[in-house]
C-alpha cells in the first residue's frame, strides 16, 4: 500500500485545467505525492470543448468522471448543478479516500467540491483565492476560501486579502498562478507552430492570418445573464465592421451561455463572416501561442488579465466580469457600447507592444505547490485569526 500523500484535484471546466495543469504535473511527478484526478461539470461536455481529450493526451489518468451539468444555462440550473455536484463528489471522495482535495478559483461548481470535502473532514486546498471580480464568482471564491485549509494565491494583493478574511498566514502562500508556468514556456518558444484550422477544425471560413489577427473570448456575466445575447451582438457587430481576421472562442457554461451562443448563431446566419472562425477549445499551450501571436484579445476572460499580462498581449476587456481584478498595462477597459469597443480595439492595434509583467507569477508555480503539499501539516480544522 502506497504511503504517498494522496492529493485529489477536481477539474470542472476547460479553463480550470489550464489554470492548474503544471501543478497537476508537479504533483504527479513528486516522489512523496500521488495525484488523484476527478473531471466533472462542463469539462466533460463536447459543446463546451470537452477537456478530457486534452487531459488524457497530456498523460494524466482520470480516476473519476462526474456528470453533473443540468441543462438550461440559467441561474436555477447553476444552483441545481451545484447540488448535483455536491452529492456526486461526496461519494467520489468517500471512495477515493484522498489526504487532501484541491479546488480551483471561483466557478459555481467549485463550491460543491469544497463542501463535499470540508463536511467529510478532508483538508481542502484552494487555488486563486483572495481575488476580486465583482459578480457571483467573487462570492463563490471567498466562500471557497473560508472552507479551505491551505491557500495558494497568485499575488501579494490576494494574499493580504485572504489573511484579512481571518485565514492563518502560515497557511497562505503566494505561489503565483500555475497558468503563468505555461505562459513562460510559450515565451521561450513563441512561434505559432501549428495551423489552427487543420488541427482544431472549428466552424466558419478559413482565411490568411499571417498578417495579424484578433482573438475573441466573451462569456456571459452571471449577474447580468439576461443581457448576454445583446452584449455579444455588440461585439460581433464591431468585429464584423473591422474586417480583421478573427479567431472566436465559444462561451463557457455559466448562466446566460445560451443567450451568448444563440446570439452568435443568429448573427452568423444573417451575415457573411468571411474573416471570423469559431472554435470550442484548444490545448492550453496552443491557445497561449495563438494569443501570443495575436494583435489583440477582446472579451471578458480572465486570460486577458492574467496570462496576457505575462505574454505582453494587448487586451480590450469588456464589461464588469473582471471588475477590480489586478491588471497590467496591457488592458483597456470598456463597457458594452459599440463605439467604446471599436475605439479600444483600434487603439490597441495602433499601440506599441507591451512589456512582460509578472504580477501573477514568474513561471515556477506548479513545482512550488507540489513541494509545499509534500511537507505541510494537513489539517481540517482551523481557528479564525484576527
Amino acid at each position: 500500500m502506497s504511503d504517498k500523500r494522496k492529493i485529489c484535484a477536481v477539474i470542472t471546466a476547460r479553463p480550470s485545467y489550464s489554470r492548474v495543469k503544471t501543478a497537476l504535473q508537479a504533483i504527479k511527478d513528486h516522489p512523496e505525492l500521488e495525484l488523484q484526478l476527478v473531471v466533472a461539470g462542463s469539462a466533460l461536455l463536447d459543446r463546451y470543448g470537452n477537456a478530457v481529450d486534452f487531459i488524457e493526451r497530456d498523460g494524466f489518468t482520470i480516476n473519476e468522471k462526474v456528470f453533473m451539468v443540468l441543462e438550461g444555462e440559467n441561474k436555477t440550473a447553476m444552483a441545481k448543478t451545484t447540488g448535483l455536484g455536491l452529492m456526486e463528489l461526496a461519494n467520489v471522495f468517500y471512495n477515493l479516500e484522498p489526504d487532501a482535495v484541491l479546488t480551483i478559483a471561483d466557478r459555481f461548481e467549485t463550491i460543491a467540491t469544497s463542501i463535499a470535502a470540508a463536511y467529510q473532514n478532508i483538508p481542502l486546498i484552494h487555488l486563486q483565492g483572495g481575488e476580486v471580480t465583482g459578480n457571483i464568482d467573487e462570492k463563490v471564491r471567498h466562500a471557497n476560501t473560508k472552507l479551505a485549509d491551505i491557500h495558494f494565491v497568485t499575488s501579494d494583493d490576494a494574499k493580504q486579502r485572504v489573511i484579512k478574511m481571518g485565514e492563518d498566514p502560515d497557511y497562505v502562500y503566494n505561489t503565483g498562478c500555475p497558468s503563468i508556468d505555461l505562459a513562460a514556456e510559450v515565451v521561450k518558444n513563441p512561434s505559432l507552430d501549428f495551423d489552427p484550422f487543420k488541427k482544431y477544425g472549428g466552424v466558419g471560413q478559413q482565411f490568411d492570418y499571417n498578417n495579424g489577427y484578433l482573438v475573441v473570448m466573451q462569456h456571459p456575466v452571471t449577474t447580468e445573464y439576461a443581457s448576454a445575447r445583446e452584449d455579444v451582438l455588440k461585439t460581433l457587430r464591431v468585429i464584423d465592421e473591422l474586417k480583421v481576421p478573427t479567431f472566436w472562442f465559444w462561451p463557457n457554461v455559466d448562466a446566460g451561455a445560451d443567450g451568448t451562443s444563440s446570439g452568435i448563431r443568429s448573427y452568423r446566419e444573417h451575415h457573411d463572416l468571411e474573416h471570423i472562425h469559431f472554435f470550442k477549445n484548444m490545448e492550453p499551450l496552443d491557445f497561449l501561442k495563438l494569443l501570443k501571436n495575436s494583435s489583440c484579445l477582446i472579451g471578458n476572460s480572465s486570460v486577458g488579465i492574467r496570462e496576457c499580462s505575462y505574454l505582453g498581449v494587448p487586451v480590450v476587456n469588456i464589461g464588469t466580469r473582471q471588475n477590480r481584478r489586478l491588471r497590467g498595462n496591457n488592458v483597456i477597459d470598456v463597457m458594452y457600447t459599440e463605439e467604446e469597443i471599436k475605439e479600444a480595439i483600434t487603439a490597441q492595434l495602433n499601440a506599441p507592444g507591451n512589456e512582460q509583467e509578472t504580477i501573477y507569477g514568474t513561471g515556477e508555480s506548479g513545482k512550488q505547490i507540489a513541494d509545499i503539499l509534500s511537507t505541510i501539516e494537513l489539517r481540517f480544522h482551523k481557528t479564525i485569526t484576527y
